[in-house]
């Protein structure tokens, strides 16, 4: 008997962590709550794009974690900070989602992702862009995975300075994305010896961009930068064109976070010539398009880097609770800043203390029509921009989780 339980309770022992992991997984199921303007001014960028993106990532993993079921809910947040802030309070709270993801809007993601930090939750923005969400308002429970305004920067900023073209007028959206990405662009302006010689705010709604063209026009700078996004973007260079800031290379309009969307909105005859900086192009290579091809059956356009984003950080997500046993928040983001991502999105990308996921970016000249081969060939490389440069380095980071 005494041979019967020793074998038993070796049996339980070796048994016992794999029973705890199973357990270890909060109200028995995953959930990953998406985050989104579906119907607003972003909602091209993100929207229904996002929300297929992580349902293809929780597919693709399979359908459950450790044993149990990963389960998607989604909420617009209406480009309301109140909005998406009780929705954050109730989905942690309440509806006990485990990561909220997306979070389109820098404005909202500021506020979400304190909320997280808050409720001892986890979030990852890829539709936001202000760099400030891994500088002076970094969280532990945050990840900053697709891109950011300081990337941006970066890319397009040095991009054209290269090309002598050193004098800055900035048309900037007012919210916290559009004065974070002109702030890190007129850093590196003026860091490469380019001068801003203005700059003026437009409100995100306005659709009319009449009187503050007039205004870029008379600064005479040889760049036009819009520091903006979405439909505004868009409107903005269409009215560029009308306007003749660009007729004989008088100005260069540079559009400093474009999406693939908005190329294929203005159309080619458009938008050729733009210089941009992005983390993702569907046409970059085979593992680029395998996914790119079953995003588009079920969506109908080609994802951005957004979409690509919400897919690998999902993924990662997902492989961190695996790889830790729990979706313990604080265990899980332990797990997800030791383990490399490697997959379509980024190769060796690594989440930093800072929760900036680092990996290279790409800067792209949009073709013009008569380069296009077949639809969505709308980009040609300029030049790559590794990790390491793409982002702000730890030294200059006001974030307190960094030991200095």
């Amino acid at each position: 008997m005494n041979r019967v339980a020793m074998i038993l309770a070796v049996g339980i022992g070796l048994a016992s962590p794999a029973y705890a992991q199973t357990a270890k997984i909060s109200d028995d199921v995953v959930k990953i709550g998406v985050m989104t303007d579906m119907s607003g001014q972003f909602s091209h960028e993100s929207g229904e794009g996002s929300v297929t993106a992580v349902k293809m990532a929780v597919e693709d993993f399979g359908g459950s974690v450790l044993g149990k079921p990963i389960e998607v809910i989604v909420a617009d947040h209406q480009n309301r900070n109140e909005v998406a802030i009780a929705k954050a309070r109730e989905w942690y709270d309440v509806t006990k989602v485990d990561l909220i993801a997306n979070l389109i809007n820098s404005s909202i993601a500021l506020a979400v992702t304190n909320v997280a930090q808050e409720k001892n939750r986890i979030a990852i923005v890829n539709g936001s862009g202000s760099s400030r969400l891994t500088n002076d308002s970094c969280t532990p429970n945050s990840i900053h995975y697709a891109y950011d305004t300081y990337a941006l920067a970066q890319g397009t900023g040095k991009a054209l300075i290269k090309e002598g073209l050193n004098t800055w007028y900035f048309l900037t959206a007012d919210y916290a994305f559009g004065h974070a990405l002109e702030s890190d662009t007129a850093n590196v302006v003026k860091a490469n010896g380019g001068t801003v010689v203005g700059s003026i705010r437009y409100p995100i709604d306005t659709a009319d961009h009449s009187s503050f063209l007039l205004q870029a026009q008379a600064s005479k700078s040889k760049v036009v930068a819009v520091a903006g996004s979405g439909t505004t973007f868009i409107n903005a260079v269409k009215s560029a064109k009308d306007f003749g800031l660009t007729d004989g290379g008088k100005q260069t309009i540079a559009g400093l976070l474009v999406w693939i969307t908005d190329i294929d909105s203005m159309g080619l005859s458009t938008a050729q010539g733009l210089l941009l900086t992005n983390a993702f192009y569907w046409d970059r290579d085979e593992e680029t398009r395998a996914f790119s091809k079953r995003f588009f059956a079920k969506m109908k356009r080609m994802p951005h880097m957004g979409d690509a984003g919400d897919y690998s950080s999902t993924m990662h997500y997902l492989n961190a609770i695996k790889a830790a046993g729990t979706d313990d928040a604080k265990t899980v983001m332990a797990k997800m800043r030791e383990m490399p991502v490697n997959d379509f999105f980024a190769k060796n990308g690594r989440v930093r203390e800072d929760g900036r996921f680092v990996h290279d970016m790409y800067v792209y000249e949009v073709k013009k029509p008569s380069e296009s081969k077949y639809a969505w060939d709308y980009y040609k490389l300029h030049a790559v921009v590794p990790g390491d440069e793409a982002f702000r380095p730890l030294s200059e980071s006001k974030c307190p989780l960094i030991k200095k």
